[in-house]
């Protein structure tokens, strides 16, 4: 019998909020909370791109998803070199695209719908913080500049190169 996991996921970005939906997918009597430093509505950085094989990746791994964001994304079959008046078109290298706010909102509205709690405008900076005591799990989805990671290098056996 699986138990329910009080499971905190800090930061709401694309890998946290899909990690949650994997996990309530698995055993919807998990309890996640998401927690984002920043507020609802805003993002850093441009937009996401899915090759051909990572879409694969998410179809295979949660259909549901893939089939709520999919309709969303612009999709290019191939790639195009130009190089002065001569372009070449590269096939068998499909990719899509959406905006990053565009694709966080969606995965929140998903996420939401399926039990998770997001809290906005909190950040987490210490695995000691109140909002993280009674956790069975914490999952530190706080990007290429982890302070979890930096500061547990000896205990994860972390190298950076």
């Amino acid at each position: 019998m699986t138990t329910a996991l009080p499971v905190p996921t800090l930061k709401a970005g694309p890998a946290g909020l899909t990690f949650a939906a994997l996990m309530k997918r698995q055993d919807p009597r998990h309890e996640i909370t998401l927690y984002e430093r920043g507020p609802r509505h805003a993002t850093w950085g441009f937009g996401v791109v899915f090759s051909d094989r990572a879409l694969e990746f998410l179809r295979a791994d949660d259909e549901d998803l893939y089939q709520y964001l999919t309709p969303h994304m612009e999709t290019w079959p191939n790639l195009t070199i130009a190089h002065n008046d001569t372009r070449i078109a590269i096939a068998g290298n499909g990719f899509a695209a959406i905006g990053r706010l565009e694709m966080l909102k969606l995965l929140y509205a998903h996420v939401e719908g399926l039990g998770v709690s997001i809290v906005f405008d909190t950040e987490i900076t210490s695995l000691s913080q109140p909002e993280l005591a009674g956790a069975d799990l914490v999952v530190a989805a706080n990007g290429a500049f982890s302070w979890v990671r930096s500061e547990n290098e000896a205990r994860f056996g972390t190298t950076v190169d």
